[in-house]
């Protein structure tokens, strides 16, 4: 980038030595216990925990794509991150108290605790296949841009920075590294966010100025039913399926909560974290719509919509600056690859090794753990290669699987916890009926035009429409194959279920109800705010 010099690199640089120094200070802490390594030794704090579940989430093509949103329709994209506080908010207080109670390492062993062991292989299965085939080469490609477009660094050589260096501080600290790590990120993405936000509505003339630069629509969150992406319809009822999957029982996710030193501190990291998630909003989203007006002013040359993040910081950052958002973005690829390095390793040991040699001593899972690691460091590595090879539109399908799978995996957790009747038969069929419908979705949305006139509408449906009625199906096969085989044993899946709940003494549960209340509150203020009756409405 023209103009990132002495100043930007030092600040890059120091960025890199804290987070190693951080690494190695978490790292150093660690024994050669399994649940040490895996899940920082379930000792966890509240803070720690909801830092690393934000930042694990927020990815660099994440604020890219978050940015490139804003810029091509305004600010209706921002809906998944504020929905997202309502499913921590259903992490935290349905399904964590059982994840934590149960002791479990991994959500495919909580399954098979609840059910038995095929739906736990089937979600092992999937979500390995899904953290190799696309977060890890997405991070890494993203790494790899990030140095070339920021800092002038050849791609190649910035993915391989990415990778080894992320890659060597999750083998040698584990969870514990990641979490720590992952807190410092917190802090540098935000603050470079923040930074490219303020200066950016400097130069837009303030929030009038962009209020008055832009049409009323792109400042509401609120779209038509017949919106292609983010119909109101799909937002208020689609889109939550998909995020009670993603921020519920996802491994990605939730291992952070595995590792809480107790219900309690898991249930305010996780609100936390949903606080948190009303950020993007206004630190990633609103940089894209700011760098869309100043193009339409002729104050910026906007190429892509996607370039709007990098237009506007090569345009309007001042040095040292460039530098801090170069940092910010890297912050955000090294979590997000960190974790899902550290949550895939998680799933082969405990999963797939563990399960095959139950008698495994805990020296040789953590060494299964790091070997892990470091296979998928050098898969990380093999894979660069063939990233161009593999179209933008073949990529996005191999993307789309695991969302098209998700609906099922959501019902049978959800149904699983709230209905002590739902059995392993109804589990799996659920599981394998929503696989096809979902794949053959998949294959009717690649094939729009030569679907049959009764299956044309399915093919051209929006997806979280979708996403609601394979998630009634899912529902009713469940309960339907549940209730015509043998109930389960009641002993087996007692405390794993509302009806075995537990009670048990929860001094913090006051405080966290005021929190959450709170949360509820900010949500529907933003709702308000970003609606055709809000910012918009007086410049209409």
């Amino acid at each position: 980038m023209p103009g990132f010099g002495g100043l930007d690199w030092a600040v890059v640089g120091g960025y890199f030595l804290i987070v190693f120094a951080v690494a190695f200070w978490s790292g150093s802490r660690k024994t050669e216990q399994a649940a040490d390594y895996f899940l920082a030794g379930r000792s966890t704090g509240w803070f720690v925990l909801g830092a690393s579940v934000f930042a694990s989430n927020i990815g660099s093509e994440h604020l890219v794509g978050l940015a490139g949103s804003g810029a091509a329709s305004g600010v209706a994209v921002a809906q998944f991150e504020i929905l997202a506080a309502m499913a921590l908010l259903l992490l935290g207080w349905l399904f964590a108290p059982f994840y934590v109670r149960s002791g479990v390492a991994t959500m495919p062993e909580f399954l098979e605790r609840r059910y038995s062991a095929g739906p736990r292989y089937y979600l092992a299965g999937i979500s390995i296949l899904a953290y190799v085939l696309t977060k890890i080469s997405v991070t890494i490609a993203a790494g790899g841009i990030v140095f070339e477009a920021l800092m002038g660094i050849d791609f190649w050589t910035g993915a391989l920075i990415t990778v080894a260096a992320t890659g060597a501080y999750t083998l040698w600290g584990g969870l514990r590294a990641v979490l720590w790590t992952d807190m410092l990120q917190m802090f540098v993405l935000i603050a470079g966010a923040i930074a490219v936000t303020l200066i950016g509505l400097g130069a837009i003339g303030g929030w009038d100025g962009l209020v008055a630069s832009v049409e009323p629509a792109r400042l509401s969150l609120w779209r038509p039913m017949s919106h292609p992406d983010f119909p109101w319809t799909g937002i208020l009822f689609g889109a939550p399926i998909l995020a009670i999957w993603y921020w519920c029982t996802d491994q990605f996710i939730v291992q952070r909560v595995l590792s809480a030193k107790s219900i309690g501190e898991a249930r305010r990291g996780v609100i936390f974290a949903g606080f948190m998630k009303q950020l993007p909003l206004f630190i990633f989203v609103l940089p894209g719509l700011i760098a869309f007006a100043l193009a339409q002013q002729g104050k910026l040359e906007l190429a892509s919509n996607d370039a709007a993040l990098p237009a506007l910081v090569e345009a309007l950052m001042p040095a040292g600056i460039k530098g801090l958002v170069a940092a910010g973005l890297l912050a955000a690829l090294m979590s997000s690859l960190s974790s899902v390095f550290n949550s895939c390793a998680t799933l082969i040991t405990v999963d797939l090794y563990q399960k095959a040699r139950p008698q495994a001593s805990e020296r040789s899972l953590v060494v299964v753990g790091r070997l892990s690691v470091a296979a998928l460091t050098a898969l990380g590595l093999a894979w660069i290669p063939f990233i161009d090879l593999v179209s933008g539109q073949l990529f996005t399908y191999i993307q789309s699987v695991q969302a098209y799978v998700s609906p099922p995996i959501a019902a049978v957790f959800l149904v699983g916890v709230l209905w002590p009747r739902a059995n392993a038969s109804g589990a799996m069929t659920a599981l394998l009926v929503g696989f096809v419908l979902g794949i053959g979705r998949l294959v009717l949305e690649i094939n729009a035009t030569a679907a049959p006139g009764a299956l044309a509408p399915l093919a051209m449906m929006n997806f979280l429409h979708f996403a609601i009625l394979l998630f009634g199906v899912s529902v009713v096969v469940l309960i339907v194959v549940s209730l015509a085989t043998r109930a389960p044993d009641r002993a087996a899946i007692a405390g794993l279920t509302l009806g075995g709940r537990r009670s048990e003494a929860d001094p913090g549960r006051g405080l966290d109800i005021a929190l959450s209340c709170g949360l509820v509150l900010a949500v529907l203020a933003i709702w308000t705010a970003f609606s055709p009756f809000g910012f918009g409405a007086a410049h209409g």
